[in-house]
């Protein structure tokens, strides 16, 4: 195995201007964190820890030429391992920003096939291979075997076609450097970007590599999340979040709380979970700040985990009194895996009596997307039982029967978000005491837990696991 270690490339959030009392008084905006000596301390501590080469990961796309080829340079000069670049070409710096890599230096970097490459992919393997040959490298790349993956991948690609991705991500032109000759002027493009690029002509080589990728009728730049300086996943996410709680127009305050919220959690780098973490909270406190709450009144578990400390330690500490409102503890608390208990693999009577999870993958999927893979699994088990039985006529469906529930006279708890029950963590007749968890609702991919703000006695539940409930429907009764 190889032990391919990534350095998160990430940017300090854009802060917003201090006002003249502000600076009367003496207050000034942080101090960057994600400098050049930051990353070269994170690629030689994972060096030292036995890393067999280190990945720049711009999962973003945010990353700019010059500064790329600055940290190659930095890299290089410091580390005996092979250096890897990985970017996305969402913001448009992906293709100018590997060309610059690879003059300074770099030992390998990460691109896509022709019919999934641009856009929020990485560049293509076929410009980069023309730059490659442009500059007397050899990538080592067989380039007859991308030419035959191509033809499958185009026909997957014709089948996307159909989705939002064909409107959102048009399939270029079709290309094949080994057998397609381009016309002058587009070769001339690539001599020059390759020229600017040596001469460390930033906004120059920015411009032909986007002419370049133009030509062949790759994305556009989206300078909205150019702007944002998150990545364009994250934003999708998002949008696509907002959607589906039917709350789109707080959008624009949720990217404005991002900075603050990352900020408040010890500002880590926007990836793949934090990102989501953070993207999640920041439409949590717009909710809560629509509905006239205190922000952070509605923090998913995920959130508090990472202001907890279990994920490990952030680029910036925490304030104390930040972490004990959020978690109720003032001391950084690192994830205890002696606590850890695995999901439970009940048998499905449904299903004739299998096992939820029946082998080590299904097992891994139950302990990585709990929430997810418990719906998944059963359907799939169920479907599977079914499709074993013989065919019998089908009886009538019979009618639903209403829940009965009796009137409420009593204090409820209510959902402060739409989303779905994931479990209920009481039962009727159970006593309870103000600010306990009552049951864990999902939103947004994250668990939000549910408390109760009045102490008494559960009278009745109104709502089961896996149901979806909109916001403020009432889910408990306490007496």
């Amino acid at each position: 195995g190889i032990a391919d270690c990534a350095v998160c490339y990430t940017v300090d959030p854009k802060y917003p201007e201090l006002g003249f009392w502000a600076r009367l008084t003496g207050k000034k905006n942080p101090a960057p964190v994600f400098t050049d000596a930051y990353f070269l301390d994170k690629a030689r501590q994972m060096a030292a820890l036995g890393a067999d080469m280190i990945t720049i990961k711009d999962m973003s796309g945010l990353i700019p030429p010059r500064r790329v080829a600055t940290l190659v340079r930095l890299f290089k000069k410091n580390l005996s391992i092979p250096v890897d670049f990985h970017t996305h070409c969402t913001p448009g710096y992906g293709l100018a920003s590997v060309l610059s890599a690879i003059v300074a230096g770099v030992d390998i970097v990460d691109t896509n096939c022709w019919y999934f490459a641009g856009g929020t992919g990485a560049p293509a393997i076929e410009l980069v291979y023309v730059f490659c040959k442009k500059l007397g490298i050899d990538t080592g790349v067989n380039m007859e075997a991308v030419a035959k993956i191509n033809t499958q991948l185009r026909e997957i690609r014709k089948e996307l076609n159909q989705s939002v991705f064909g409107t959102e991500k048009p399939e270029p032109k079709p290309f094949n450097p080994l057998t397609d000759t381009l016309p002058a002027e587009i070769e001339a493009l690539f001599d020059k970007a390759i020229e600017a690029a040596q001469r460390d002509d930033e906004a120059a080589t920015i411009d032909l590599c986007r002419k370049i990728e133009a030509y062949f009728g790759f994305p556009a730049p989206n300078e909205l999340v150019q702007k944002a300086e998150i990545p364009g996943g994250m934003y999708s996410n998002m949008v696509a979040q907002l959607k589906q709680l039917k709350a789109e127009e707080i959008l624009p305050r949720a990217m404005e709380l991002i900075p603050s919220v990352r900020l408040a959690a010890g500002l880590p780098p926007l990836v793949t979970p934090t990102s989501q973490i953070v993207g999640a909270q920041a439409v949590n406190c717009a909710l809560d700040e629509k509905a006239g709450r205190p922000m952070y009144t509605n923090k998913s578990s995920q959130f508090v985990g990472l202001v907890k400390g279990e994920y490990g330690h952030t680029p910036v500490k925490i304030d104390p009194e930040f972490r004990f409102k959020i978690c109720g503890v003032r001391e950084e608390t690192p994830y205890d895996t002696s606590k850890y208990q695995m999901q439970p693999n009940p048998e499905l009577p449904e299903a004739g009596g299998v096992k939820l999870a029946a082998n080590e993958k299904e097992v891994l999927l139950l302990e990585l997307f709990p929430m997810v893979a418990k719906t998944f699994l059963t359907n799939e088990k169920k479907k599977a039982y079914e499709a074993s039985k013989p065919a019998e006529p089908a009886p009538e469906a019979p009618q639903a029967a209403a829940k009965a529930h009796e009137a409420i006279t009593g204090n409820t708890v209510t959902a402060p978000l739409p989303g779905r029950i994931i479990s209920i963590d009481v039962k009727v007749g159970d006593e309870v005491k103000a600010g306990q968890e009552v049951l864990v609702l999902e939103a947004m991919k994250m668990e939000n837990s549910v408390t109760t703000d009045y102490a008494g006695k559960v009278k009745q539940i109104l709502v089961e696991v896996g149901e979806n409930v909109a916001t403020d429907a009432v889910l408990i009764e306490i007496e």
